[in-house]
């Protein structure tokens, strides 16, 4: 029998009130006066480390300089022109390792320009209702390209195609459009419904049309849309989510995946009817795992414990990450790896955890274990290309099990481009999604150019 105590699952561990506080923005908005002053504090370099350090290219120095001049509209439209989501990005992208972090302030004055909170504050402004609109479309070209996917990478694309003057049909198997975006980040990230005020300003330049509840699961369905579109592009992201390989781990309740908690967490309209657990264990060592961790606490859980099998350096969720997750409480704990779970009638009660250690170079067991009491058991450890077997059939060439694509994000088949999660190489961000989706709408572009050229002097 085992030594743990009896699950205890249950919701409402809140008084109602503490739901809106606990859930609200983790990172509050810079007031007018707050931005110019740290804007102000910006040296507008010439060749700009921050700006190479962003994977959209966006010319950080001059939108940072046209807030410090009172110029909002101009500075989204620096933003935006490179980056169609520069809003989400700026509130999820990890700035602290990229722009943030090649600051000529922070590498001279360790306190780097708060890039992020600028751009935030220049797009919200631009998006705001009843602004104007800071794109227009081009002339109609009678093209139609099909973007399966809508997360940061299909609509990045549909949006740059649409401004070209292409139709886009947007395919997803979502009730919501954006991906990750609407159902894997963390709701403190995105309050306010973001995801979907984004949405709606990328779909207000026109010639996009959403089609939801319709999934790409077969290579009729893509020979399909090659015969119906000009071209089609794949933003599939990965679906899958890697297990833990332990015995009851489908049978046992209060054994979840973590992207699915969280998904459950954000389309709950009110999360004092979502149960959990009062001792949560988090195994996993990314973002996804600070995500589920610290909303595990935010809902009320007493002991929220993430557990990582190597060493912190070795954690894919940032330093900021990390300290995130502590001081909200989360414990973390490292060179653990799960053994087996731990259950009482059929849910979960526990987990046992082997000690590890480095051998050659290679992560090992010492032998040692120790169990952890949990009510909730929530899996964080990597998520996989869900579509590989029929996309094999279907003709891709793959790489470590992704679409392999080039540097124009074209695979190899003729018309079919991909980007995002999807595509081999990357490092699963949501800011390189959407650059993946601009390269490819500009590639799209561009041959659909030429044929158009050849036709007309034929």
């Amino acid at each position: 029998m085992s030594e743990c105590p009896l699950p205890d699952v249950q919701a409402g561990r809140l008084p109602p009130a503490d739901y809106t506080a606990r859930f609200g923005d983790a990172t509050p908005p810079l007031t007018a006066a707050q931005a110019v002053i740290e804007a102000e504090r910006c040296l507008y370099c010439y060749d700009a480390p921050c700006q190479t350090a962003c994977p959209t290219g966006i010319d950080v120095p001059t939108f940072i300089h046209r807030i410090a001049d009172g110029n909002l509209r101009g500075a989204a439209r620096a933003i935006l022109e490179a980056n169609p989501l520069g809003g989400m990005c700026a509130r999820v992208c990890p700035t602290e390792e990229l722009c943030e972090q090649v600051c000529v302030r922070n590498t001279e004055q360790g306190k780097p320009i708060e890039i992020g909170r600028l751009q935030r504050h220049a797009v919200e402004a631009a998006m705001a209702e009843g602004v104007a609109p800071l794109f227009t479309r081009a002339a109609p070209t009678g093209r139609r390209i099909a973007v399966v996917g809508a997360g940061p990478a299909g609509l990045a694309c549909a949006h740059t195609l649409a401004r070209q003057g292409h139709e886009v049909v947007i395919l997803d198997a979502h009730e919501k459009a954006g991906g990750l975006n609407e159902y894997g980040l963390a709701s403190y990230k995105t309050a306010g419904d973001f995801a979907q005020r984004e949405i709606r300003w990328l779909l207000s330049i026109g010639g996009i049309t959403v089609q939801p509840g319709w999934r790409l699961s077969s290579a009729a369905q893509l020979e399909e849309l090659r015969a119906q579109y000009d071209a089609v592009f794949l933003g599939l992201g990965l679906g899958a989510v890697n297990q833990l390989g332990l015995p009851d781990e489908y049978a046992l309740k209060g054994v979840r995946n973590a992207v699915d908690f969280i998904a459950e967490l954000r389309q709950t309209p009110d999360l004092s009817t979502l149960p959990i657990g009062r001792r949560v264990v988090v195994i996993g060592g990314g973002m996804t795992a600070v995500d589920a961790a610290v909303q595990a606490k935010l809902l009320g859980a007493e002991e929220v414990t993430m557990v990582y099998r190597r060493g912190p350096e070795a954690m894919s969720a940032s330093r900021d990450e990390q300290q995130w997750a502590q001081t909200n409480g989360v414990t973390i704990r490292h060179w653990l790896a799960p053994a087996a779970l731990q259950s009482v009638d059929g849910h979960v009660n526990g987990i046992t955890l082997s000690h590890q250690h480095l051998v050659d170079g290679r992560v090992k067991p010492t032998g040692e274990q120790e169990v952890l009491a949990a009510d909730m058991v929530l899996k964080a450890i990597g998520q996989r290309f869900e579509e590989s077997a029929w996309a094999a059939d279907a003709g891709f060439a793959l790489q470590d099990g992704r679409l392999a694509v080039n540097d124009m994000g074209q695979t190899s088949l003729p018309g079919v481009w991909a980007g995002g999660d999807c595509r081999a190489g990357g490092r699963d961000l949501t800011v390189e999604a959407v650059e993946d989706g601009k390269q490819a709408a500009k590639a799209i572009h561009f041959q659909l150019s030429k044929q158009a050229a050849l036709a007309a002097l034929a």
